[in-house]
């Protein structure tokens, strides 16, 4: 089954099932159910099609996902690298941006760096 463009999994809650939309965790799946007043138990191939109406009208009026969160994360990224705040330099340097120790640990971001380094 399709919800705003996106296979959501048939034989899941469709608690669970809205979480496969990107910008969609369990807390807004919960809120949107709660919401329209579906039951959260119910499995996503046992929606009738009116439900399935329902949700993807509230997702598209009241929820950023998929393809427009992702354009404003990445331009408020953008945003902070161009401004060269600590997050945007941690950014642009590939180093872990959230205060996460790099002296020792890290090796994820700083590994990355790394081979950028030697290849230049």
């Amino acid at each position: 089954m399709k919800i705003a463009g996106i296979d959501i999994p048939d034989k899941k809650r469709i608690l669970i099932a809205l979480t496969y939309i990107f910008g969609i965790g369990l807390s807004s799946s919960k809120e949107i159910l709660e919401n329209l007043k579906i039951n959260t138990e119910i499995k996503t191939k046992d929606l009738s099609p009116e439900q399935v109406k329902q949700i993807q009208d509230y997702i598209t009026n009241h929820i950023k996902i998929e393809g427009d969160l992702r354009r404003e994360v990445n331009s408020n990224i953008a945003r902070m690298i161009s401004i060269s705040c600590y997050r945007g330099i941690r950014h642009r340097e590939g180093l872990p941006v959230r205060g996460q120790r790099s002296r020792n640990k890290g090796g994820k971001r700083r590994d990355s760096r790394r081979k950028k380094a030697r290849a230049v």
